[in-house]
């Protein structure tokens, strides 16, 4: 996301997380239509068959193009899983700067921590999978991952001032640890989306709200 498609006054929040955002590559015409055929190839077959029974080949295979190019471009599966997220994860964070309160700028800090727990976790639902995927290609690849970077910094923003005193930086890792989508994936075993929904909100209104 450009900086520059923000509009409208900005909160310190608002310019921290600017920060953390990358614009997107440059890439030729050709490129950009190889790698949409690929994103569509693999989002088809993912859909169709889980992402777990899907081989980079298969997605080769259906979006035309040759192994070579596919691996070239996104490195392994979790590289093309990421990529598939990218667009995901831009439309919530735009939303988190710029959208309309509480989930966006101009509400109260705790009410815009529970605005991203609940959005969050319809996005989390939603791509599972995916999700657990990009997290556990690798030991620690979750908390390596720049949209990680970004949910922290937002909620410790937050806390911080919902909570001043209060080690904001942690507390935002802990609310962020029964967000992982391997924890969602064995929890969902035994309880329902919805009840996860209501447990995380219960969690998240505990950390906003000073009962000292």
């Amino acid at each position: 996301m450009n900086a520059s498609k923000i509009t409208g006054p900005q909160s310190g929040s608002s310019r921290d997380l600017t920060s953390l955002l990358a614009d997107p590559p440059r890439e030729r015409a050709d490129a950009a239509r190889n790698r949409l055929r690929v994103q569509e190839a693999a989002a088809k077959l993912f859909r169709e068959h889980g992402v777990e029974a899907v081989s980079m080949d298969a997605v080769a295979a259906e979006a035309g193009v040759g192994k070579g190019t596919l691996f070239r471009r996104f490195g392994d599966k979790s590289g093309l899983v990421a990529a598939l997220l990218d667009d995901k994860e831009r439309d919530l964070q735009e939303r988190i700067l710029s959208g309309p309160p509480p989930l966006g700028p101009g509400a109260p800090a705790g009410d815009r921590v529970r605005a991203f727990v609940a959005a969050y976790t319809d996005y989390l639902v939603e791509y599972l999978d995916l999700l657990r995927v990009s997290e556990t290609a690798s030991p620690g690849a979750r908390y390596r991952i720049g949209a990680y970077r970004f949910w922290h910094r937002h909620l410790a923003i937050l806390l911080a001032e919902a909570r001043p005193g209060a080690d904001a930086d942690y507390l935002a890792h802990a609310l962020l640890a029964p967000l992982a989508a391997e924890h969602v994936t064995a929890v969902l075993r035994e309880c329902d989306a919805a009840r996860v929904a209501a447990g995380l909100t219960v969690l998240a209104d505990a950390l906003v709200t000073d009962r000292s």
